[in-house]
């Protein structure tokens, strides 16, 4: 790999695998300069400890949208509350914090066992072989984020459809970007009629409680928010997580048993699939020292979350995935500190209720064909999962 492919090397995969030249950086250069297009410098971080260290130090690191296009804090931004900095960061998140305490997000488990079951049963229907991502990986999570939010039934067949071409980029940029502005005109649309009659979803409990303090498009913009962190993600981790499974039938005949470890499984494939393989950009709020190297005021350091949790500091054979290790409550899959993914207990809960059902329903579930790998992305994944039983 030559040093002009360099500032791409976090993004690349080779299957399950980040690619060897990762790796390297990782024991060479921890604290690696890019040069990318403009000339400015980015400082690659890839050590677990490092990585922890900056994604958990918000004195030193902002991230502020407005390092990104040199527009001021107060400007809209595409990343929800990844995009902020203390105190509007604060106080938006401790809206939203209680709506995902493991006690409001039980409410949820019945609909999200009996919407797997439902598309269980279509998939079934339909007959094998099947494309595990369109029939089953693909619906699932923007169904929950539904259920979340609390889109009408009678919406969820269009709010589907808005969702999927929010991440579908094959058609360019030009459609991707109108997919993105029919995403938000639905949510700030949904948000106003939550607003005249709440319902019992996280917006309609966000109006009742703290009408008065949101306006209509700082919540749809949260909303959006969670449906991007919360859509394409998860589609991913049950694309892999499942092909990961049916490549390895001993695991997966230990998370079809009912009280098997599908927990244990499900924290350690996160840590080891890593789907989102950079955080956010953090910039520095002055000069600074980084594991030995000056980086100066507003540089730009990324930080690998792929190469961090594969770190071989953290124990033996971080490249294979082994249930019950004695750091999977602590992978960085999520990110780290006080811009750690507020829906994480979700995209677990997904995993947990998404697995067991699948492999039990279909048993003799196998990759019916090749499967290609997304080859250069933020998040990783398949474009495709062929299956048949």
């Amino acid at each position: 790999m030559s040093d002009s492919e360099f500032p791409l090397v976090q993004f690349m995969r080779e299957g399950f695998d980040p690619v060897a030249e990762l790796a390297r950086i990782r024991t060479e250069h921890p604290i690696f300069p890019m040069e990318i297009p403009g000339g400015q410098t980015v400082y690659l971080v890839t050590r677990y400890h490092d990585v922890r260290s900056v994604l958990g130090d918000h004195e030193r690191f902002s991230n502020d949208f407005g390092n990104v296009i040199g527009l001021g804090s107060n400007q809209e931004d595409p990343g929800g509350l990844g995009f902020r900095d203390p105190p509007e960061h604060t106080r938006l998140r401790r809206y939203l914090t209680p709506e995902f305490t493991m006690r409001r997000l039980r409410r949820l488990e019945p609909r999200i066992e009996a919407m797997v079951e439902e598309y269980l049963d279509k998939m079934e229907a339909a007959g094998s072989p099947a494309d595990l991502v369109e029939s089953f990986a693909l619906p699932i999570p923007s169904l929950v984020v539904c259920e979340l939010l609390g889109v009408p039934y009678e919406e969820r067949a269009d709010f589907l459809r808005i969702s999927t071409n929010r991440f579908d980029l094959t058609a360019g940029p030009e459609a991707s970007l109108q997919a993105v502005n029919d995403a938000m005109t639905y949510l700030t649309d949904l948000v106003a009629r939550e607003r005249l009659d709440p319902g019992d979803g996280l917006l309609g409990r966000l109006l009742r409680d703290h009408g008065d303090e949101l306006d209509d498009r700082t919540l749809a913009s949260m909303a959006d928010g969670l449906l991007t962190g919360g859509h394409d993600t998860s589609t991913s981790m049950l694309s892999l997580g499942t092909l990961w499974l049916l490549e390895n039938p001993e695991q997966a005949a230990k998370v079809r048993e009912v009280d098997g470890h599908v927990n244990e499984v499900v924290e350690e494939l996160l840590r080891y699939m890593t789907v989102v393989q950079v955080a956010f950009p953090r910039f520095a709020r002055e000069d600074l020292e980084l594991s030995g190297h000056t980086v100066k005021k507003g540089e730009m350091v990324l930080c690998s979350l792929t190469a961090a949790n594969r770190d071989p500091s953290l124990g033996d054979d971080m490249d294979e995935v082994k249930p019950y290790r004695d750091t999977a409550g602590s992978h960085l899959a999520f990110g780290h500190g006080i811009h750690r993914c507020i829906g994480a207990p979700l995209a677990q809960m997904e995993m947990r209720i998404a697995f067991p059902a699948l492999l039990r329903r279909f048993p003799g579930l196998h990759v019916a064909g090749e499967v290609p790998f997304r080859a250069l992305s933020i998040v990783h994944g398949v474009e495709k999962l062929p299956v048949a039983w």
